[in-house]
């Protein structure tokens, strides 16, 4: 299988599971995933009221570049990378986005 669409099918079940996760907290908002696959954006969206805040929010933020993916926000407990990892991506394709390119080469993951 075609290492995009395998990183596609992976990324879309890990945050359809977040999503479903986040919409069942109690009196909270609604979460949704939104999927790019033509510019390889993919995003959890939390949407809705909470007490009297209204709430917009993208707690997780991924993307798929030259068969690598890319975690350009992560605002998760116990962060995205170990379910994605769990779902069989490799170290080696797995870039941590929000880490300044300086400091990549240190954090055990791909570096771009």
């Amino acid at each position: 299988m075609d290492t995009q669409l395998k990183y596609r099918q992976i990324i879309k079940q890990v945050l359809q599971n977040h999503a479903e996760y986040r919409s069942t907290i109690p009196d909270a908002y609604t979460s949704q995933v939104l999927f790019d696959d033509e510019r390889g954006q993919y995003l959890v969206l939390d949407i809705g009221w909470n007490d009297d805040q209204y709430l917009h929010s993208t707690p997780i933020h991924l993307s798929l570049v030259n068969d690598k993916i890319w975690i350009q926000y992560d605002d998760t407990e116990e962060g995205i990378v170990t379910d994605l990892i769990d779902a069989g991506v490799s170290k080696n394709d797995i870039v941590l986005g929000f880490r300044h390119p300086k400091v990549r080469q240190y954090t055990g993951f791909a570096v771009a």
